[in-house]
Formats: C-alpha cells, sequence, structure tokens
C-alpha cells in the first residue's frame, strides 16, 4: 500500500524528530513517501498530485489548516472511489477533525492507531461541507467564489476576527495557544463594533431568516474546538453521522456573554436562552452580512466576505478511523 506523508514543520506541536519516528513506523507496514510543505496551500497541492498518482493513503502530520488542504486536494476533482484514504496525525494546538476520528492527542500513539486500523480495515466515508464566499456583487453570479471543502467548522464574523487577531500575533512570533485565545477573543468583542450593531444573517432552508447576529458558527463536528485539553461545544448534537449544525448569537452583553461560553465549556454543554439560536442536521444555509466581514474555514481566515453559502455533503471522503 502506497501513503504520502504530508508533514507541515511549521505546525505547533511538530518537530523533525517526531516526523521521523513517525516515517519509520509507518515504513513498517506501508511503501512512505515524505512531503514538507513550504508555504501556504502547498499541503492541497501535494494531495492533488497524491491522488493523480494513485496513492493510496494520505497521512497528514499538522493541526487543523494542513488536514483541510490535504482534503481540499483529494477533493478537488470531486468525491469517489479512486481518492485516496486520509488519515490523520495530530501536529497543531486544537486537532479538532484529528480528536473527532478519535485518535490520540499523541502524534505517536495516533500512528500506532492509524496502523492499527489499516490492517483491520477501518476506514469509513464521512460528510464534510462545502462553503462559497460573496466577495464581490452580490447581484451577479461571479461575485461568489468557487466552493471550497472544510472538515469541520466555517464561520463569518467574530469567530474569524478572533482567527484574525491570533494569526497576526503568530507572525510576530507568538506561540498558538489557549490564553492566546481568550486574550483575542476579549479584545475582538470588547473593541469590535459588531456586537453592538450586528451585521449578520442566517437563513436555514425552509425557514424564515433570522437576523441581528453578531456570531454564527457552522458545525461539522463536536466539539466546535478546544482550549487546550478544554472542549468548547455550543453545537454538541454535531457529529459526523449528521449534515450541519449552526451555533448563532445575537446582540448581548458582556455578563450574558459569559454566561454562554460557560454554558458552552460545561460538562454536559446545552446552550440556550436569550440571544441564542441553534440549528441541527441542516443540508445547507445561506449566512449574509450587511457589511464586510471576515470568513474562515477550520480556523484559517480567508479574507472578507458579504455571504455564506454553504452545503454538506453525505459520503464526501474516506478517513482512517
Amino acid at each position: 500500500m502506497r501513503a504520502l506523508l504530508v508533514a507541515n514543520p511549521a505546525a505547533t506541536t511538530t518537530t523533525r524528530k517526531v516526523r521521523d519516528v513517525l516515517v519509520r513506523a509507518l515504513s513498517s507496514e506501508l511503501k512512505v513517501d515524505v512531503a514538507e510543505t513550504t508555504h501556504r496551500g502547498h499541503a492541497r497541492e501535494l494531495a492533488v498530485e497524491a491522488r493523480a498518482d494513485g496513492v493510496d493513503v494520505v497521512v497528514t502530520l499538522g493541526g487543523d489548516g494542513t488536514v483541510n488542504e490535504a482534503a481540499n486536494g483529494l477533493l478537488a476533482g470531486g468525491p469517489g472511489p479512486h481518492v485516496p484514504t486520509l488519515a490523520v496525525v495530530p501536529g497543531g494546538s486544537t486537532n479538532v477533525f484529528s480528536r473527532a476520528l478519535g485518535r490520540s492527542r499523541d502524534p505517536v500513539e495516533a500512528t500506532g492507531e492509524i496502523l492499527d486500523s489499516l490492517r483491520a480495515g477501518r476506514t469509513r466515508l464521512v460528510p464534510l461541507g462545502t462553503a462559497s464566499a460573496l466577495t464581490g456583487d452580490p447581484g451577479t453570479a461571479e461575485g461568489w467564489t468557487v466552493p471550497r471543502w472544510f472538515v469541520f467548522a466555517a464561520g463569518i464574523g467574530f469567530d474569524a476576527d478572533v482567527i484574525s487577531r491570533v494569526e497576526a500575533q503568530r507572525a510576530r512570533g507568538r506561540r498558538s495557544t489557549g490564553a492566546l485565545y481568550v486574550r483575542s477573543g476579549v479584545a475582538s468583542f470588547l473593541l469590535g463594533r459588531d456586537r453592538r450593531r450586528p451585521p449578520l444573517t442566517v437563513t436555514p432552508p425552509g425557514e424564515p431568516p433570522v437576523d441581528g447576529l453578531f456570531l454564527a458558527l457552522v458545525s461539522n463536528v463536536s466539539p466546535w474546538t478546544y482550549l487546550g485539553a478544554r472542549p468548547v461545544n455550543p453545537s454538541p448534537e454535531a457529529s459526523l453521522d449528521t449534515g450541519l449544525d449552526v451555533y448563532a448569537m445575537g446582540r448581548v452583553g458582556v455578563v450574558r456573554m459569559l454566561h454562554h461560553l460557560r454554558q458552552t465549556m460545561a460538562d454536559r454543554p446545552d446552550a440556550r436562552g436569550r440571544g441564542v439560536h441553534r440549528w441541527h442536521d441542516l443540508a445547507e444555509l445561506e449566512l449574509t452580512a450587511t457589511r464586510p466581514q471576515g470568513w474562515q474555514l477550520d480556523g484559517d481566515h480567508l479574507g472578507v466576505a458579504t455571504g455564506l453559502r454553504v452545503h454538506s455533503v453525505p459520503d464526501a471522503l474516506r478517513v482512517v478511523v
């Protein structure tokens, strides 16, 4: 069985020593080629080549951004039986999709689990999401970008602003940690204008639009993210066995925002109350904004937009479980 290990040397918890250990372990069972990413989008390019070359398994070693790029490369020609299987080794700071697949947080242990699963044939097709952003004239089809795949989350507005602040700090040499996300979230909430003049509207299929929102999180898995080992779980019903879930929030003050945050981090999360809106198992939805907002997929800030069209695609990609 042929495998390609796509390693991101810049990922938070990835080191060359760890990579070499994983290569030796994988090589005991697989014919492994190794490629390190050197620029944004490189993992996508490598995955496109792996599909064209008939590779059986693409293994990612990196964070959720590396997984997202690899999935987009594997599915560049659309889902189908000839798409290589994806295996995910955690190497980032949060590793949401890896944890959703049940992988150990330790990359060496996770590699052993992947090899055990490959021997036993434990793979499954999972649903993924696609998102197209409105970045141009809303009156023309050309205003919408080509749909891009996401594996666990999409969002526009507040969450993308937090990610943008974190990425700016990382560009200055700061390490990605839970504390950095918390500080960035507090700054975005207190200093941003969106919670005072909420710009977002969510339009679920077959339902009237809900406007006056400053936060709209689309989830393909649960939890939505992590602060270290602590799960943040606004949509606890989300799973790889259903469509997409949405958690949205309207205008709230500091006290109520903290209350809702505590709800999402409870042992039995069930965020409800004034200003909270939730939808479960959606096949599609549209998010619009009255002014340009940042948007993100799988924790990567992708620019500004005034709308997102989001779809759930069943049985999109085969993964090792």
